[in-house]
């Protein structure tokens, strides 16, 4: 639990400095944001209540998020790659350093600090909560809540339309929302055409979640699958459990593809699906730093030079 006032504040994603690096670097160096997130909970044994249990508003696992700003720390501290959307890197900095907790808590409040002087209305404590609270915003393959949120307000058979469109436009041909009850849940299907002499017919179903998809709803639709389609996807606006993952990727059983809520904004991005492509200019902090202790006697004597 996290300090909200006193010296000792300090943010619950500072414990995961360290590991997102060495999860880095067992990835070769970069990664994306799940990849990343996912080879911290597999390297420290991490459980399914610690991944699931706490969410945002908008209903991203908190773990994520944390990590999220783990990874924006190290950026200012430049020790992992600003520039590549998308793709989170390990500067060669980066490659080089290992952080125990000591080190992380010193990282952690050397970029709160700068962040206080640069924002004199806010307390630490103050900054501290609402990065906990909110998403960074250098998080490119994030859940977004704006559209999230517009998404879990559709009805039920809205959001089976609106992903039959996104199916379409993501190359799928004859895409049909079937609607039928107790047909395990299956919600529709289309045809997937790899080449000209290739196509398969592809099942889907839709989960207007804010929470987690277990494993039983892998097996069960898996079930319905059989004999119908050679392939699977589950959408959902929620996340998948750590079990229905590894479920939908067994071994020896038909291959269920699964879109969370980040790939989902990434697919609706991608095909610009109710999107607008905006440029957004952000603050380059780490280019401030120098010149931190400066801006902040400006502040305080509210005077130019």
């Amino acid at each position: 639990m996290k300090q909200k006032k006193g010296k000792g504040t300090q943010a619950e994603f500072v414990k995961w400095f360290g590991p997102l690096l060495e999860a880095l670097r067992q990835l070769g160096g970069s990664g994306r944001p799940r990849e990343a997130s996912s080879r911290i909970a597999e390297d420290l044994n991490l459980s399914d209540e610690t991944l699931e249990k706490a969410t945002l508003k908008s209903g991203a696992p908190k773990f994520h998020n944390q990590v999220a700003w783990a990874r924006q720390y190290l950026v200012w501290e430049g020790l992992i790659d600003s520039s590549k959307h998308g793709i989170w890197a390990l500067t060669q900095k980066g490659l080089l350093t290992t952080l125990n907790e000591k080190e992380s808590i010193e990282i952690f409040k050397k970029w709160v600090g700068i962040h206080q002087k640069a924002r004199k209305n806010k307390t630490e404590a103050d900054i501290v909560e609402e990065q906990e609270e909110t998403e960074p915003d250098i998080f490119e393959t994030s859940y977004k809540p704006d559209l999230l949120e517009i998404l879990q307000k559709l009805t039920p058979a809205g959001f089976e339309q609106i992903c039959s469109r996104l199916l379409r436009e993501s190359g799928f041909e004859n895409v049909t929302v079937t609607g039928r009850p107790k047909d395990g849940g299956i919600d529709g299907y289309g045809i997937l055409e790899i080449n000209p002499f290739v196509s398969f017919k592809v099942l889907f179903q839709c989960k207007k979640y804010q929470g987690t998809v277990g494993r039983k709803d892998i097996g069960d639709f898996r079930n319905a699958m059989i004999g119908r389609a050679e392939k699977g996807i589950i959408t959902t606006t929620g996340s998948f459990s750590s079990d229905a993952i590894k479920e939908a990727n067994r071994e020896g059983a038909p291959k269920i593809e699964l879109v969370d809520g980040t790939k989902l904004v990434e697919m609706f991005k991608k095909v610009e699906l109710g999107m607008k492509q905006k440029i957004v200019y952000e603050v380059d902090l780490p280019f401030f730093e120098p010149f931190i202790e400066y801006l902040g006697k400006v502040v305080d004597n509210n005077t130019l030079p």
